[in-house]
């Protein structure tokens, strides 16, 4: 009981790469401004386009406005902890961005489940698809997403509540993650560690399996339409939520699940930083690319405007 209650918490970021720190402030602001500008756009398509409101783009639309949370909960902060090499926040404030860094983190894996299992509705049984996935299915499947993911990540928060912090009160990463937090705590932690892992290897292995056997199915439909032509249309419907999965968990074994022995504390922070910052961009870019849905809504968009500026 003698020992200091830290309230502040002084975050390093990256102390090794000073002499880049101009550059790399530009390049995350221009990352930021790319990011809400496109999911921005993906959304005001999808809430105003008629061709875009199906299960599929509502579910995209709430995937932007997810990936906007991630990159906005990060950005800001990181700016300040490069150019003034660190940065001090509360330690209620870096529980806070935790908590919004879960949420997001949290509710992109259950939306990309959710896609998955629009994409094979749509392709596995396509007489029974607009049946099955409603508007109303539709609402209560974000719903459940948004909710879920909320009361997952309030479960560490809580326990987090039950610990001793006296310090040290320094992180040597850009962002309040859940492993750099505990290392401050002076209290047993292994309870909260291990109730923590196991809520969140369910909830990452349980919708990775889904995904995965959802495709399956998939490529077999798609193997038994005898013309190339009907095949490749088929795949093509599935083709971009299949990269961002890729991208997705692909972020994600990177940093959590290959093992850290041998790598640096920066290569650490560098994979942190592709995923938390990187991804976030990848997600509109790869609809944007590659749909052929959108870059029509695009086109239409953009001749609309030239078409009022005009007159």
């Amino acid at each position: 009981m003698n020992q200091t209650v830290i309230t502040e918490i002084f975050l390093v970021g990256f102390q090794n790469l000073q002499n880049f720190r101009i550059f790399i402030t530009f390049m995350c602001l221009v990352t930021y401004v790319a990011t809400i500008t496109s999911n921005l756009i993906i959304i005001s398509l999808v809430s105003t386009n008629h061709h875009l409101r199906t299960p599929m783009f509502f579910y995209l639309g709430h995937l932007s406005f997810s990936d906007m949370l991630l990159i906005s909960n990060i950005v800001p902060f990181l700016v300040h902890i490069i150019l003034f090499s660190g940065g001090v926040v509360s330690l209620k404030g870096c529980i806070t961005q935790f908590f919004f860094y879960g949420v997001s983190a949290t509710t992109e894996c259950l939306l990309l489940t959710a896609m998955s299992y629009d994409r094979y509705l749509a392709i596995c049984s396509p007489l029974h698809y607009s049946t099955i996935m409603s508007p109303t299915l539709c609402i209560y499947i974000v719903v459940f997403c948004w909710s879920l993911g909320f009361l997952i990540t309030l479960v560490p928060i809580l326990l987090m509540q039950t610990l001793w912090f006296c310090g040290p009160n320094v992180i040597d990463h850009f962002f309040c993650d859940f492993g750099p937090l505990l290392e401050l705590s002076c209290s047993d932690v292994s309870i909260v560690k291990y109730e923590v892992l196991l809520l969140s290897g369910l909830l990452t292995i349980i919708p990775f399996v889904f995904i995965v056997v959802t495709y399956g199915y998939i490529f077999i439909t798609i193997m038994k339409i005898t013309s190339a032509t009907g095949r490749k249309k088929t795949f093509s419907t599935c083709s971009s939520h299949l990269a961002v999965v890729g991208t997705y968990y692909g972020a994600l074994f990177a940093i959590y699940v290959v093992p850290r022995r041998g790598y640096s504390l920066n290569i650490n922070k560098v994979m942190s930083l592709m995923y938390s910052v990187v991804t976030p961009l990848f997600n509109p870019m790869i609809y944007g690319l590659r749909n052929k849905e959108i870059k029509e809504a695009i086109k239409n968009y953009l001749l609309l405007c030239t078409r009022n500026y005009s007159k």
